[in-house]
């Protein structure tokens, strides 16, 4: 029935309709989740018999991924699953909070290392469907981000760099499609580099285990600058773009000493002006761009500003250049991130917070593979999250029987419709996974 400009004071509301799905595209995530087997390979995986609340992993971690990725930030969130048959388009028994909250209190470091290997599973099950890069370049960004927490009780939050209460976990993530590769959850003024070679170590490891066959290239900031780094890289056979800090002492040697002949242009805002230019650090290729400000806003900023990093890759300086820049795709996908699932880390436990962090890195991964193997998003395009939700998941659909099948009816003339359809027929039509 349609209302022509109605009173909206007029209009009553009750919740009272059982066939309603509230959340209807998490149908072709919950398709992705069992062609990659997760629940089982969850219950494979995972053990925490004896512990209180650790029955039935399987269905506990994909209740929350699921709510994670229809935007669940709280364990309270999972409760949307649960309104009227929500549960019926998941393919899991879904379960309520209070569960979910017992139960992740429930893991020790080396449960988490336990859903460390699923999410390691998943990734090469995912690849070997066709979201992986086959022999492609591989470009992967390492970063930290910080997730400000409140309250003395978080265990392993300190006071970082940052002067806020916060952990500090660290990020790998895919360039060219956003996935997360790998995380860890550090403590909030943890920043070892022993721990950071170890993150890379394992991160390489896990890429040629899910079937990168091509060139691996890691890039990373300043933070992670370390003569060891850059050893322990060579030793993988991988190549890197590493920032340096242009401030050191003898780094800024190096940068006087360049001629102002060797100083070339790039693209760069209207009222300022950036040049790059190459030279070499200790044997290895070191590139500078400076910049400043010009026309009337020199005054404010009219010193050159000094930024360098080191890297065995070729191509043209303002190639390398340009190369290293597009690392700022990373903070696209933390924000994404964080935008949803990692927004909040719920719980005092510091384990049940890397379990948190680990469901929501394969939320994440999962919104992606649907892109990549649901054939929405073109090479190389990051879909946002936020997008993929209104798109394709937040969307209210009836659940009704006709002639014996179960039909979900969406809205007419919803304008995204067609592309869903098509998601969730290539999602189906993928082989699941075995072994």
């Amino acid at each position: 029935m349609i209302l022509s400009s109605p009173n909206l004071k007029s209009i009553n509301v009750v919740f009272d309709d059982q066939n309603l799905v509230a959340n209807a595209g998490l149908l072709a995530i919950a398709t992705l989740s069992q062609n990659l087997g997760l629940q089982e390979l969850i219950e494979e995986k995972v053990s925490l018999s004896g512990r209180v609340g650790g029955a039935n992993p399987g269905r506990k971690l994909l209740t929350l991924i699921h709510a994670m990725t229809a935007g669940a930030n709280h364990i309270d969130h999972v409760d949307m699953l649960r309104a009227g048959s929500t549960g019926s388009v998941l393919g899991h028994v879904v379960v309520a909070p209070s569960t979910m909250g017992t139960f992740l209190r429930s893991f020790t470091f080396g449960h988490v290392r336990q859903l460390d290997s699923v999410v390691d599973i998943a990734l090469s099950r995912a690849w070997a469907m066709g979201a992986g890069p086959g022999r492609a370049q591989l470009v992967i960004d390492i970063d930290s981000t910080i997730c400000e927490v409140h309250g003395t009780k978080k265990q392993g939050a300190n006071f970082g760099y940052t002067k806020c209460r916060c952990y500090h976990p660290l990020l790998a993530v895919r360039a060219d499609t956003g996935e997360i590769v790998n995380q860890r959850l550090r403590k909030g003024s943890a920043h070892t580099a022993r721990g950071v070679r170890r993150f890379i170590k394992d991160t390489i490891a896990r890429l040629r285990r899910a079937g990168a066959k091509g060139e691996i290239v890691v890039r990373l900031d300043s933070g992670y600058w370390s003569n060891e780094t850059i050893a322990l890289l060579e030793r993988l056979d991988v190549r890197y773009s590493m920032a340096i800090r242009a401030g050191t002492k003898g780094i800024k040697e190096i940068i006087e000493a360049i001629d102002e002949d060797a100083w070339s242009e790039i693209p760069y805002t209207p009222d300022g002006e950036a040049q790059v230019a190459e030279t070499n650090y200790q044997n290895r290729r070191l590139v500078i761009r400076r910049t400043r400000l010009i026309g009337k806003q020199a005054e404010l900023w009219p010193n050159w500003r000094y930024f360098g990093f080191l890297t065995d890759l070729g191509g043209t300086t303002v190639e390398a250049d340009q190369f290293q820049r597009n690392r700022a795709v990373i903070e696209l996908c933390i924000r994404d991130i964080k935008d949803s699932a990692l927004e909040h880390l719920p719980s005092g436990n510091f384990s049940a917070n890397g379990i948190w962090l680990a469901c929501a890195a394969l939320a994440h991964n999962l919104l992606r593979w649907s892109a990549i193997l649901g054939k929405i998003t073109a090479a190389g395009t990051f879909l946002a999250s936020k997008t993929m939700r209104t798109r394709f998941i937040s969307v209210a659909a009836r659940l009704v029987n006709v002639s014996g099948r179960a039909v979900l009816r969406g809205p007419k003339h919803w304008p995204w419709a067609q592309q869903f359809l098509s998601l969730l027929s290539n999602l189906r039509a993928i082989q699941p996974a075995t072994g």
